[in-house]
């Protein structure tokens, strides 16, 4: 048996040592062998764009609408909204980001949105929603979501970096939520993931560290510290008031406690947010909401001709059809290419169409971009 050379060699041949039979691997195993030969060259890189993926890796959904299934808990933001108790709209308003993770779970690959691409999501609940895919090289995208009870801007700029057969995921999200009925404004920063079993075995993700909700107007946060066996944090370390606990792949609950962040004597644990149904024996584990978002029923009137439902290699893949799915996939980004390459050589940018980077100073080293409000009567008329 020759050896591979290069970085990861070691864990290709253990493997291929383990499942060599008769000078043959095992149906299946081939195409995950040939994927490691060429995904171990990038060991220690960022791999969010490579394009090489073989199609059984992806889902029919862009990136930028799996953004948009945050919303699919938004009536906790609306809770938030109407909450006189500070401590009680953190807890609603930290569950609502918390519950996002859930739809993050699915190991499948969305598509890498096209520069310039974009996904409303309109007629429910009141919901107003636009994200558009503002940089290709670093990837970034800005949403922008609104109805009666709140307005929330976010930015994401996702990176990655393989470690042999797992895959560390730093999610890069910036969200900023105000509230409508009283200006309060929260702020978000979501904890780290890592996903295993990325080549060979059954992948799943793991979300570790903190996932931060500060309320920017009295200095009040929560704390929700993700470990293998769950999480639990309360509001304010100085002086905590409430404690949060639960499982991202269950449900989260909220209880009153005292100084030392113990629960409160007569008070039980409250349910505030559980795990969506999943329709039964769904191929890529969607939730009804996540249907809907792709469905042409929340879609404007007039949709815009860059809205994510209408690319044809991820329309080619929901309909099974997946001999088109590589071509329309490749011809995409050929195509992308070719425009950049013309922009570059006219000495032109790009800029996007409805948001505007802005200068605001923040914490995080993501750059923030601005909603600039010329959508509005996009998105409720269905104009252009």
């Amino acid at each position: 048996m020759t050896s591979e050379s290069g970085n990861g060699g070691g864990l290709f041949i253990s493997i291929k040592s383990s499942l060599w039979n008769n000078g043959k691997l095992p149906k299946g195993v081939e195409e995950q062998v040939g994927l490691w030969k060429m995904l171990k060259k990038h060991i220690g890189m960022d791999i969010t764009y490579l394009g090489f993926l073989p199609i059984y890796f992806l889902e029919p959904r862009s990136q930028l609408q799996r953004g948009a299934e945050s919303m699919e808990y938004s009536h906790l933001l609306d809770q938030a909204n109407e909450c006189d108790d500070p401590y009680m709209q953190l807890v609603y308003a930290s569950s609502w980001s918390m519950s996002f993770l859930y739809a993050i779970r699915r190991t499948f690959k969305t598509f890498n949105p096209i520069l310039g691409e974009t996904c409303e999501f309109v007629n429910y609940d009141g919901i107003t929603y636009i994200g558009e895919q503002v940089s290709h090289h670093p990837p970034a995208e800005a949403v922008h979501a609104e109805n009666e009870h709140f307005m929330l801007d976010s930015t994401t700029s996702l990176r990655t970096k393989l470690l042999r057969n797992s895959l560390d995921i730093y999610l890069g999200t910036r969200t900023r939520i105000t509230f409508k009925r009283d200006g309060v404004v929260l702020e978000c920063t979501p904890p780290k993931a890592k996903l295993y079993n990325l080549i060979f075995g059954r992948m799943w993700i793991s979300f570790y560290g903190d996932l931060t909700m500060t309320n920017l107007t009295t200095g009040d946060y929560v704390v929700l510290r993700f470990q293998p066996s769950g999480w639990f944090r309360w509001m304010d370390a100085k002086e905590p008031k409430i404690l949060m606990s639960g499982k991202w792949t269950k449900s989260m609950s909220y209880q009153p406690c005292d100084k030392e962040g113990k629960p409160l004597q007569g008070t039980e644990l409250q349910e505030v947010w559980r795990v969506p149904v999943i329709p039964v024996k769904d191929k890529y584990h969607f939730t009804y909401f996540s249907h809907k978002v792709n469905s042409f029923d929340t879609a404007p009137r007039r949709m815009l001709a860059s809205d994510s439902r209408l690319r044809p290699d991820r329309y080619a893949l929901e309909k099974g059809d997946l001999s088109k799915v590589g071509h329309e996939k490749n011809s995409l980004e050929v195509r992308q290419r070719k425009e950049r390459i013309k922009r570059e050589a006219n000495g032109d940018k790009l800029t996007p169409k409805w948001f505007d980077l802005t200068k605001q100073v923040v914490t995080t080293p993501y750059a923030i971009h601005k909603f600039t409000n010329t959508m509005v009567s996009t998105i409720n008329t269905g104009q252009q």
